[in-house]
């Protein structure tokens, strides 16, 4: 594992412990959870052990206080090994992240550790059917109801609904306030008047299902985070700790990806030469391995500003933005290399490349990362 600008020993550690498990326990299953559409929440209980769910929690809410730059080696194993785990894995951490960021210590004291240990898995639920990269167009209300809140609505698209055992929500409390009138709350799985459908049937990542899950709900107030309208701030805030989640998934696919094609082009013969003696293979491998390291370089960079508690947006933007786009590059250009063969099932790469068709649309479209980008430039 190469060590790189920022990473410390420590990160090193983690990352080798976490590329062992993968490699051992992962790697093997992952064809067989894509083609039977397994959910990877059957490896919660051992994630949890190595310390991988609470990763990106403190000590104090039962996490290990792991360092930005950690989290993105991590994922980066966990994907090299199967995309749909690292998923599953970003999931969790958009709930909890939620709650750390949004939450008082009451409510994190509630949910966090058991978070951490794995005894209960999150969910996120900001997206709807009409309301995708636009949160503003959400439709579904929270409105005031005796100690708490009746929150109505459908969610679209949410990743670990069935399995979770609390999902956070984003409604609107006021009606005519934009992004303003957005707020969040913690709901249980069980809590009378949710319901998810069945997951749907996806290209790729099919071992992390996605769901719609219809509300019509009482919450309490203490499950609100944060005050009224508060809601869009927080939301934006976890999507910047998560689009590093993606550019890690990004890093994780592309590596596998690479790995493949060298080991291809070294050993198959094309008129008694190996492919890797080939000039035009040669400088495909040049330009891959090129978008690979700028993606790591913006990741790191990215992880470099929010552990030193700088805003880092825009940084966070330009390493998904990247590493999602590089990652289509390098798994296509592999299974090119391959020619039919990279077309089979009996092969990777089609798997890899459709798990990385994803990581253009969710926490934030291409399109929407170049929005954010030119909006800080012009500011």
């Amino acid at each position: 594992m190469l060590k790189r600008m920022g990473v410390t020993e420590a990160d090193l550690e983690i990352a080798e412990a976490i590329r062992r498990f993968a490699q051992a326990k992962l790697a093997p299953h992952a064809a067989q959870i894509d083609r039977d559409e397994i959910s990877t929440t059957r490896y919660v209980p051992a994630l949890a052990e190595l310390g991988v769910m609470g990763l990106n929690l403190p000590e104090r809410w039962g996490g290990i206080d792991a360092s930005p730059t950690a989290i993105i080696l991590a994922l980066t194993e966990i994907a090299r090994a199967c995309a749909s785990t690292s998923s599953m894995i970003g999931a969790h951490y958009l709930a909890t992240d939620s709650i750390l960021i949004g939450g008082d210590d009451a409510l994190r004291a509630r949910y966090l550790p058991d978070a951490a240990t794995g005894a209960r898995l999150g969910a996120f639920a900001l997206t709807e059917p009409q309301a995708g990269s636009n949160p503003a167009g959400m439709t579904t209300r929270a409105a005031r109801e005796g100690d708490g809140y009746r929150l109505r609505g459908v969610k679209h698209f949410i990743s670990n609904a069935a399995a979770a055992q609390f999902i956070v929500v984003y409604a609107k409390t006021g009606t005519d306030l934009g992004t303003r009138g957005i707020s969040a709350f913690v709901v249980d799985r069980d809590t009378p008047g949710v319901s998810v459908s069945p997951a749907e049937t996806l290209m790729g990542i099919r071992g992390a299902p996605a769901h719609e899950v219809a509300l019509d709900c009482h919450v309490p107030a203490t499950n609100r985070l944060g005050e009224e309208g508060t809601g869009f701030r927080t939301a934006m805030k976890v999507l910047d700790n998560s689009r590093l989640d993606v550019a890690a998934t990004s890093l994780g696919l592309a590596e596998a990806a690479l790995g493949d094609a060298v080991e291809w082009a070294k050993t198959r013969c094309v008129g008694g030469e190996p492919l890797a003696g080939k000039q035009g293979l040669q400088w495909k491998f040049a330009d891959m391995k090129t978008r690979l390291e700028a993606a790591w370089l913006l990741s790191l960079q990215a992880a470099a500003r929010r552990a030193a508690g700088e805003s880092f947006t825009e940084a966070a933007s330009m390493a998904k933005l990247y590493a999602s786009e590089m990652v289509a590059f390098v798994t296509d250009a592999a299974l090119q290399m391959h020619g039919g063969y990279g077309f089979t099932r009996e092969m990777r790469l089609e798997r890899l490349v459709r798990d990385a068709r994803i990581l253009r649309i969710y926490e934030g479209s291409s399109e929407i990362q170049r929005t954010v980008i030119a909006r800080s430039v012009l500011a």
